[in-house]
């Protein structure tokens, strides 16, 4: 029954429940100045929550005098536009997530929590016409008054707070004086409007033919929704193509949203526009502060900011004018989000890009086997560099071959001797390693005990500077232990490689050089990846060593000789995905080779030297590999000739999840017509993880729609099953991870 002659608010609230909620609109409100797409207050279960006004309406489906009434609404002006909503709805379909978790979770946390949707105010000070025209000789009296305003008429332009600190901590009086003599004055402004630029702006680059042609195709674009795949070689200046396109779009007073897959690249980066562009530039990511975030997302949603630098969550900020979006290492998995709204980062941005009419460009020197197959399907077009900018060669790689070979900590004779001579030059070493810790594990020589995680099917890792075992799965953290518990004999030793022990030997063998060590661990500080890069550049390292953050976007000119110490683990993998990561983690780190004007080598440490995927990385390059793996997966009908979704459930026990999955079944079969592949239920390959007993269910398709449509029918029973409450589950669509 449809009740009507009331004014029903329809909110999306955060909660597990995948539907919308009517709500009363508070008492005495002009319809006329209501939008949807602000955020409201509302009494929900017994507690309140913020929520967002998805639509107006007189018809409800639930009696009137049943419903609750919203409390207050929080937001004179929209914070999301028609065309934001219209994504977050897309968002919540394509994934099957729930409405209001799509809605309020893309939502910086401060306005979640209900803080007012404004820029933080700040106080500047700046010259008056009577102060700009003063001589030195008219405060000789007060000297300290005289130096502000000599520092005052030399910065030409109005500072805050911050910057009158930093010339004297005790400013305020000398200020006050001032502000009393009207030699200057003061406003109240907020923190992006005021832009510091540098005094002396970079010019662009001269570009070489194919550089060039890839800015007129993208600027040919702009006003039209078409993807762009540039693909470059690493050195092969990707980043002068961004830069120069980004110019454009600024010229047509446009916004321009940059998407990068790591932290670690987003100083580097942000230093590099800084230097170019004269214009607001704002940051987003996980390791700034709450208040941080939220102005740069205000800063966009505004139009005060003009460029929006972020890693994968900043993808759902608000652009008043958006122009160009452009995503750098299209092809990195951290752009796939692990939990959660377990979206895609590139294929969201797509759909974006899409719904505002405006080009998107793809950069990478490893195109990701999808975004090939789009190539071949005419959805994306590709723009090529082949060689890499300026003087700077492609490095030589070489394959070493340890078999038989013996090894110090997973360094050969052989490879020492290529460092050592590497070093006499004065030229860096970098040495990648793609596990943090001391060692992988600790093993008793006496009866083969191994230590492994009480709450994970996994083994310890070794962080010998921190006497400590840890499990890089659930975090859990135990002593490190000299006896063995199972047999008390104290014949404990470390197994495997980690970065810790690598890092040991390296300064055992070359203690006049300085080893920089870039993992999570020695980058947890705030400042401190920062500091290391700087050492780096500046000279001050000799050899750097590390896991995947030195994979990608440094540019280290001295750099000479790329070791990659431990690549075989990745040629025997139950990933179907596995080649794919090491062909592009062999090849983007090779691309720290040899950046600067002197050849760079790069050495691959290998048991397995006739490796089919290793002798054609070698001999042909990784376009080569990609071709041969397409074909390969096209046999197999594996994506992306095949869509998949992977339903995760884990129980502290095992039953639990038989139990569900014996509920889903006839589910499961009722609405799959035989064009839908149903692989399991089976055990997670990690099978026991933070106590929990994992188990998945793999659904295949050869079509997307046939999958959506099927996952459609099938995600509301599934909900409503009470075997469901007992396990938690979660649905992962276009999973990149099996595990």
């Amino acid at each position: 029954m449809t009740h009507k002659n009331s004014l029903i608010f329809r909110l999306a609230v955060p909660t597990i429940l995948n539907r919308l909620f009517d709500y009363l609109a508070p008492e005495n409100i002009n319809l006329n100045e209501i939008e949807v797409g602000v955020r409201v207050l509302v009494p929900f279960s017994n507690s309140e929550k913020v929520a967002v006004l998805v639509e107006v309406c007189s018809d409800t489906d639930i009696e009137t005098a049943k419903l609750k009434s919203v409390i207050e609404i929080l937001d004179d002006k929209p914070l999301l536009s028609a065309k934001d909503m219209q994504l977050l709805h897309w968002l919540c379909h394509y994934y099957h997530h729930p409405i209001g978790y799509v809605f309020c979770n893309t939502l910086p946390v401060l306005l979640k929590k209900g803080e007012a949707a404004s820029l933080k105010q700040e106080t500047y000070y700046y010259l008056t016409e009577v102060g700009r025209e003063l001589d030195d000789l008219t405060l000789e009296r007060a000297p300290k008054q005289q130096l502000f305003l000599q520092r005052l008429q030399q910065h030409d332009e109005a500072v805050n707070t911050e910057t009158l600190k930093s010339w004297d901590k005790s400013w305020r009086a000398s200020i006050t004086a001032l502000l009393k003599k009207q030699f200057i004055a003061s406003e109240e402004r907020d923190s992006v409007s005021y832009h510091p630029l540098q005094s002396k702006m970079e010019t662009a680059l001269t570009l070489n033919t194919q550089q060039q042609q890839a800015v007129n195709k993208l600027t040919e674009a702009l006003g039209h929704f078409k993807v762009f795949l540039l693909e470059g070689v690493t050195g092969s200046g990707k980043t002068e193509v961004y830069m120069q396109l980004i110019t454009k779009v600024l010229e047509k007073n446009q916004q321009v949203m940059v998407l990068l897959p790591e932290i670690t690249l987003t100083p580097q980066l942000e230093s590099r526009f800084r230097r170019r562009f004269s214009v607001p530039i704002v940051i987003s990511h996980s390791k700034l502060t709450d208040r941080q975030r939220l102005e740069s997302w205000l800063a966009m949603q505004t139009g005060k900011a003009s460029i929006l630098l972020g890693t994968r969550s900043a993808l759902f900020t608000p652009l008043k004018n958006i122009g160009l979006i452009i995503l750098d290492e299209e092809h990195d998995s951290s752009f796939k989000q692990q939990e959660g709204l377990r979206f895609s980062a590139r294929d969201v941005a797509v759909m974006r890009a899409k719904l505002w009419d405006i080009p998107i460009l793809l950069g990478t020197a490893t195109p990701s086997l999808e975004s090939l197959a789009n190539v071949e399907k005419k959805r994306y077009h590709t723009l090529h560099l082949d060689k890499r900018a300026g003087a700077a060669k492609d490095p030589k790689l070489v394959l070493l071959d340890i078999r038989n070979k013996r090894m110090q900590q997973g360094l050969s004779a052989a490879l020492l001797t290529q460092i050592t001579e590497v070093l006499e030059k004065d030229e860096q070493v970098l040495i990648f390693l793609n596990r943090r810790g001391f060692a992988p594990t600790l093993i008793c020589h006496g009866c083969g005990w191994v230590a492994r995680c009480q709450r994970c099917d996994a083994n310890l890792v070794i962080h010998q500077q921190k006497r400590q075992l840890r499990c890089h799965h659930c975090g859990d953290r135990y002593q490190l232990i000299s006896h063995c518990p199972a047999c008390q004999q104290n014949q404990l030793s470390p197994l495997g490689l980690g970065t810790e022990r690598v890092e040991q030997l390296l300064q055992k063998t070359y203690p006049k050089k300085k080893v920089v060590r870039l993992d999570t661990e020695t980058t947890q500080k705030k400042g401190q990846l920062e500091e290391y890069l700087a050492q780096i550049n500046r000279g001050d390292a000799d050899i750097i060593l590390g896991t995947q953050m030195l994979a990608k976007g440094h540019h280290f000119p001295n750099v000479t000789l790329v070791v990659l110490l431990d690549i075989d683990s990745g040629l025997f993998s139950l990933d179907f995905r596995a080649p794919e990561k090491l062909a592009q983690l062999i090849t983007q780190v090779s691309g720290r080779a040899g950046r600067g004007e002197k050849l760079g080598k790069v050495i691959l440490q290998t048991r397995q030297p006739e490796h089919p995927l290793l002798t054609t990385l070698i001999k042909q390059g990784y376009k080569q590999f990609a071709k041969n793996a397409l074909v390969e997966r096209k046999m197999a009908l594996l994506p992306p000739y095949s869509y998949q979704a992977l339903l995760r459930v884990s129980a502290f026990d095992e039953a639990t999840p038989q139990a569900f999955f014996t509920a889903l079944k006839p589910i499961t079969e009722k609405y799959n017509q035989g064009s839908i592949l149903v692989l399991g239920a089976i055990a997670a390959p990690m099978a026991r993880r933070e106590g929990r007993y994992r188990f998945q269910l793999l659904f295949q398709s050869e079509q997307r729609m046939v999958l959506q449509n099927f996952l459609r029918q099938l995600m509301p029973e599934l909900a409503a099953l009470k075997e469901a409450a007992k396990v938690r589950w979660s649905l992962d669509v276009d999973p990149i991870d099996l595990y």
